[in-house]
């Protein structure tokens, strides 16, 4: 049997070496004759778990005193609305930086609590697609907070610079690119990343935010979206999704054992130059993203001749090679290479690639 690449842009792969413990775990887990899924969430055993997710990613990502770790029910859809909620005081305008799909949808929610001033920093100039860099953004005077997202799944886009805008609330949509690259905390006030790409299973979102702005949840805000409440009760006002609590707690070790950020990052980056630099150098395989912007995660490419789309994804599945369709807003395959994707899953979808094009370039 073929080993099996899982190139799905989320939920997606999570490191195999995690899966197995988790697998040898689950029926007895930590020695209580219990599954960690049966154990209460108030338990002395389960907070120590909890415990120790958030000092995990606290060392992974240098997270200071500053600032508080929340674990969030409701993804980043859930955010969506969490973020105008928590933030907005008594603005009615906030600023959203226009990148693609993801913040576009965040923006739409966002009209249900204040009327979002878009900021589109796409741009397309001989037929390549960029993105402007914050430095060029126009920010407006009173905003109540800055929301933009760092990486475009679907659209393949990443912004590689970190906005630094003093005196502004920073809000950072990290879901897709959380923990695959070191970024400094401390020029956000707010970051929010669901689970499913880099951290664990769907289910679970992580939320740092500044202590200094719980204060400004809005009365309206139901619970489970209020930041105050949610600290208040260390991440428990309700029963939080337990199992990927305890798997993303594992994600995190299993990051530092592999050498943290810096490291992965540097891994991250050798498997997408594979990638893009098979894309380049054919005429087979395009890719329209200026280099700046390209993403490092989510790899989007076309076959020259969209007609072979449906036998490319059949004989990459049966060589292992899983989920490359891309998303039907930008169509082609997309190969989302997020932080559990070894090296030798890049290479055989590069080897695919070349004998595909041989046989029907």
């Amino acid at each position: 049997m073929n080993l099996i690449y899982n190139f799905s842009a989320g939920p997606a792969m999570i490191p195999t070496e995690v899966l197995y413990q988790a697998k040898n775990e689950l029926q007895n887990w930590n020695q209580s004759g219990s599954s960690i899924m049966e154990i209460s969430h108030r338990s002395d055993q389960f907070v120590q778990v909890a415990l120790e997710a958030e000092k995990d990613l606290r060392d992974l990502l240098k997270i200071s005193d500053e600032y508080k770790v929340l674990f969030c029910h409701g993804g980043a859809r859930g955010q969506f609305s969490a973020v105008p909620l928590n933030l907005l005081r008594n603005f009615k305008h906030a600023d959203y930086i226009n990148s693609g799909y993801w913040s576009e949808c965040a923006s739409i929610e966002a009209e249900k609590y204040c009327i979002p001033k878009k900021i589109f920093i796409k741009k397309i100039k001989n037929n390549q697609i960029s993105l402007a860099p914050p430095s060029t953004w126009n920010i407006s005077n009173k905003t109540a907070y800055i929301h933009y997202c760092p990486n475009e799944t679907i659209d393949g886009l990443s912004i590689y610079e970190e906005p630094i805008f003093y005196g502004k609330i920073v809000v950072g949509d990290f879901s897709s690119c959380i923990l695959s690259r070191f970024i400094n905390v401390n020029n956000y006030d707010l970051i929010y990343a669901s689970a499913q790409k880099n951290i664990g299973p769907s289910g679970i979102t992580i939320v740092i935010i500044k202590e200094k702005l719980l204060k400004y949840s809005s009365k309206i805000s139901p619970s489970i979206l209020d930041y105050h409440t949610i600290s208040k009760y260390s991440s428990m006002f309700n029963t939080p999704p337990t199992f990927a609590w305890y798997l993303s707690g594992l994600v995190f070790k299993w990051l530092k054992k592999r050498g943290g950020l810096k490291k992965i990052e540097k891994i991250n980056k050798k498997k997408a130059e594979l990638l893009y630099k098979k894309i380049d150098d054919s005429d087979f395989y395009i890719n329209r993203i200026n280099k700046k912007n390209r993403s490092e995660m989510n790899v989007i490419f076309h076959l020259i001749n969209p007609k072979l789309n449906k036998i490319f994804l059949k004989q990459a599945s049966q060589l292992g090679l899983n989920y490359l369709k891309g998303h039907y807003i930008v169509g082609g395959m997309r190969a989302s290479i997020y932080n559990a994707m070894p090296i030798s899953g890049v290479k055989s979808l590069v080897d695919f690639m070349i004998k595909f094009e041989k046989k029907y370039g």
